[in-house]
Formats: structure tokens, sequence, C-alpha cells
């Protein structure tokens, strides 16, 4: 499936219902690398999309559901402003029923340019535990530098405490596999 066949759409407050069933057909693959996930609760969900709405306004936290043409959800992804000045943080989760197919990939190469677009970040960068391999390929096969490990304290049941950080400089971008996956 090419990037293109994917459709990034903001998360709002009144998609509470849909991220609630999107949910729960596949809380317990997220459970795993989630720590949110153990709060799936419709109060959790419903201050994940407020707290969504709040960060739009402010311009730092913009979070997206990942939908096929024909709008079905697919999983969700954010950019954060968590990290250091200039750059964002791209996090994504895919719904059990849709892992392995490049959709996270093709989700974050064009979060990566979008974020590039918002013209005052000059990197992003990807976070994961090391145990969590899955999430390690996407920023592998986008041409992300592997910045190392850090040690952390896990929050979730599969991680083992060493976050993996990935970067991509906007530089790197056009020549990167992210940069040709788009065009």
């Amino acid at each position: 499936m090419p990037a293109c066949d994917l459709v990034l759409v903001r998360w709002r407050e009144e998609d509470l219902d849909l991220l609630l069933a999107v949910l729960s057909g596949t809380i317990e693959h997220l459970r795993t690398w989630m720590p949110w996930a153990s709060r799936n609760e419709r109060e959790s969900v419903a201050q994940f999309l407020a707290v969504g709405e709040a960060g739009w306004r402010r311009g730092d936290r913009f979070e997206y559901s990942i939908r096929d043409r024909r709008r079905k959800v697919l999983g969700s992804a954010g950019l954060m402003r968590r990290i250091a000045p200039g750059g964002l943080e791209l996090g994504y989760w895919v719904h059990v029923d849709h892992t392995r197919r490049g959709v996270a990939t093709r989700a974050a190469a064009a979060l990566t340019q979008t974020a590039f677009d918002l013209g005052d970040v000059d990197h992003v960068e990807i976070h994961h535990d090391e145990a969590n391999i899955a999430s390690g390929r996407v920023p592998a096969r986008l041409g992300f530098r592997n910045l190392g490990t850090r040690p952390v304290r896990p929050q979730a049941p599969g991680e083992v405490g060493r976050e993996v950080r990935w970067r991509l400089d906007s530089r790197e971008f056009p020549a990167s596999a992210a940069g040709a996956l788009l065009t």
C-alpha cells in the first residue's frame, strides 16, 4: 500500500466513541508497550482527546487517526513538542489487525514531512523501548539515525527499561527513505 493510500485525520473530542471502538479491538495488543492502554476507560480516552485538542491550540501536540481510503481507522500517530527545541517527537500505534503492513512506516514518513513543513522544526525523533522490535523497524526503514539507548523506568509490561532514540534532521529528509517514500 503506497503512502498515499493512508489518510491522517486530526483526532477531535467528538471522536470519543470511534476511538473507544477501535481500542476495544486492539487493547490487549497495545498493553504490552503502551502504559496508557491499561487505563482504557471512557474517561481516560476522553482525556487523551481533550489534551490533544488543547495541544493543537497551543501548537505543541498534533494527534491524528491513521485511516485507509475508506476512512477505516487503522491506528493513531502524533507529533509532540517534548524534546529539545526545534524538535518534535513522533509516536504511533497500529491496530493489531493492521500490523506488519507498513501502516506505521507510511504514517511516520508523512508526519515527519508535516513536522518539517511547520518551519520551526529541524529534527524529528522516535523513541521506543528496546524490546519493542516492531516499533524500532519504523525509524530504521525511514532512514532515521540510531542515537543509542538510555535507561528509563519501565512503564508497560513488555518494556525492559532501555529507550532507543532515533533522529532525522530536516536537511537529511529529502535524501532519506522517508523522503523517497513520499515522492
